[in-house]
């Protein structure tokens, strides 16, 4: 982990590099955090680790375990399903309300995050990868205007993002989402908000079967449990 230096949102950032670092498999399931040494390799005081670990172990990305120990909580496939369910809909609404409302500016910034996306993807960088699918997403519940999409979503961020991380860092051919996505700006920036809801809809469900899929097959490799 690299240091991170003093800003006002220190505990999000120190939220982050934790999350990254179970993302990408360098913390793995079951593997013990100690405030200490996440401190001491971050350059900040135990305060904000403390504050950042309560933050995952409420979202579910870390559990409590004997001895006042906080270890990273295994995958559930079926939590991850219900949350793509729902999640499902929520997006729906928001890329059909920004078909209807922000058609314009879609057309305007949108090709820049495609663009991005798919230079993500060629980088081959789990992180970088999930920012850009993360930030596509995000421009689309602003377009939508609906104040209540955000914070619908944002309890299951955080445990989203550790789906995706450990589904990339296993998967040499990942589903082509930039061309979804671009799909989905197509319908958007054309002001048709039924198709944007329906390709929206579809395009989660269809992550939701491909990373329980993945999960499943990395559940059932040998030394796994």
């Amino acid at each position: 982990m690299k240091l991170l230096t003093a800003q006002p949102n220190l505990v999000d950032q120190v939220r982050d590099a934790i999350l990254q670092e179970i993302a990408t498999g360098a913390l793995a399931p079951g593997e013990r955090l100690v405030q200490e040494r996440i401190a001491e390799s971050l350059g900040v005081s135990r305060q904000p680790v403390q504050q950042a670990l309560a933050l995952l172990l409420s979202q579910g990305v870390l559990r409590d375990a004997p001895g006042r120990r906080l270890i990273v909580a295994p995958l559930d496939a079926d939590y991850v399903r219900q949350m793509y369910d729902m999640r499902a809909v929520i997006e729906g609404l928001a890329f059909a309300q920004a078909a209807r409302q922000g058609a314009d500016r879609a057309a305007r910034q949108g090709p820049a995050l495609i663009e991005a996306g798919r230079k993500a993807v060629a980088s081959g960088q789990v992180p970088r990868m999930i920012a850009a699918d993360m930030k596509f997403h995000a421009f689309m519940h602003e377009l939508s205007g609906n104040s209540l999409i955000v914070p619908a979503l944002a309890p299951h961020l955080t445990y989203m993002q550790r789906v995706m991380g450990q589904v990339l860092i296993r998967d040499h051919k990942p589903r082509d989402v930039w061309e979804e996505h671009d799909q989905l700006l197509k319908a958007v920036t054309a002001g048709d908000a039924d198709r944007a809801e329906a390709l929206a809809r579809a395009h989660i469900t269809a992550a939701a079967d491909f990373m329980i899929a993945r999960l499943e097959e990395a559940r059932n490799e040998p030394g796994q449990t």
